[in-house]
């Protein structure tokens, strides 16, 4: 076999998406402006339940504009939980905040508010709270010690695109909330992110911070349209022969743009952030969007499926898992095993801050203090839910698993 069972590398993208991309390159005269960056923030706030949605280039932007907006000064304190990639508290150093971090249950990988209760100091202003995975948090409790230490809530629905918690989705109970359309989120445009948010003040200064942020560059544009080439075209049919080597290739010539800048690694900013969203990949996330439905209903059978065969109990009322976590002490060896026969399942978070080689220490993070965090890095793997993983794919990964876990 080799194209390999994928997590991520794309996981979303079908023929059409590949084809649009295509057209695309060729009509550079679309890639800043046009009519699809109006359509798809229209088409978003709608799906989701917000009233204004702003689009930029990530969700690290989206995330940077709602920080600016919401007038936070230097050195105030934003609390967010361990487990979680440095694109989430980069946005806040940039800002001249300060991250602080609270552990998370071992159940559902999100926020505990017990911790989140004795972290809340006088600097505190705001509390982020993650949906990992696609699964809820448990929101009743945090909103609780928000309301009662006057904190603002923001939602990181990164991994959660039409999660809902008790029959309402997520990101409708933050003042704000923000999304990401990343290479390997719920949908994807390479890059790209939205703010949303029914406060008419910040909606209007969300909107002057996208205004200011200017567009992209066409070489990074380009970059982006090439990424759906490439990968499919090239990349993933030789990826056990040649293809990973050729992916690395093609970064070191920056032909293709990395998921992770080495400086945000350092906490530092790359100079592509903040941005407003190209017109090019607002017609990638649209085209995207409208088949969400199809795509997290997929993901949920899937996950129903890795459930039963398994016999774990991780399944959560409004889940879509974009990933199917699991937790096993040898978790990094059998991850291992698993590339070594082409099948490559994931291995989100090796630290309690990823990537692996995060510099703990510029993202204000003291390791014990999440301890919770910091063992799960340690015992999780998860599976791929995405819509090319068909029954017959999900049953292959178990069969590999199951005498693999023991």
């Amino acid at each position: 076999m080799m194209k390999p069972i994928s997590i991520s590398l794309s996981p979303n993208t079908e023929t059409n998406d590949v084809s649009l991309a295509w057209t695309l390159l060729f009509q550079p005269w679309r890639w800043k402006k046009g009519e699809a960056i109006e359509n798809l923030e229209y088409e978003f706030a709608e799906y989701v339940g917000r009233d204004v949605a702003v689009s930029f280039n990530s969700g690290r932007s989206a995330l940077l504009a709602i920080l600016a907006s919401l007038g936070f000064q230097k050195g105030d304190e934003v609390l967010l939980q361990a487990f979680t990639c440095n694109a989430v508290p980069n946005p806040l150093l940039w800002q001249g905040l300060k991250p602080v971090y609270v552990d998370c249950k071992k159940e559902d990988y999100n926020m505990d508010a017990r911790d989140l209760e004795q972290k809340v100091t006088s600097r505190s202003k705001a509390v982020m709270v993650q949906h990992t995975f696609g699964i809820p948090a448990d929101l009743d409790e945090i909103e609780e010690v928000c309301r009662k230490h006057n904190l603002t809530l923001i939602e990181d629905c990164a991994h959660a695109l039409g999660a809902t918690y008790k029959g309402k989705p997520v990101g409708t109970f933050g003042k704000a909330s923000f999304f990401s359309f990343s290479r390997d989120k719920v949908i994807s445009s390479v890059y790209g992110g939205m703010a949303v948010t029914n406060d008419a003040v910040l909606a209007q200064k969300l909107r002057e911070f996208q205004r200011g942020a200017g567009h992209s560059s066409l070489f990074w544009i380009k970059q982006q349209l090439l990424h759906p080439l490439f990968m499919n075209w090239v990349i993933l049919p030789t990826y056990s022969v040649f293809g990973k080597y050729f992916l690395v290739f093609l970064q070191v010539l920056h032909l293709l743009s990395r998921a992770v800048h080495w400086k945000e690694k350092q906490g530092k900013k790359p100079g592509y952030f903040p941005k407003a969203l190209p017109n090019a990949l607002a017609c990638l996330a649209l085209r995207q969007l409208r088949k969400l439905e199809r795509f997290n209903q997929h993901r949920k059978e899937i996950a129903g499926l890795y459930e039963r065969e398994l016999g774990t109990q991780t399944q959560k009322e409004g889940s879509i898992f974009l990933r199917f976590p699991l937790q096993h002490e040898r978790s990094h060896e059998i991850i291992k095993k698993a590339w070594q026969q082409n099948l490559l399942i994931g291995d989100w978070y090796t630290s309690p801050i990823a990537p692996a080689d995060t510099n703990l220490e510029k993202m204000g993070y003291a390791m014990g203090s999440c301890p919770v965090a910091e063992r799960l890095a340690k015992t999780t793997l998860n599976l791929p839910t995405h819509i090319h993983i068909s029954k017959d794919t999900a049953k292959h990964i178990v069969d590999f698993l199951k005498p693999h876990a023991r």
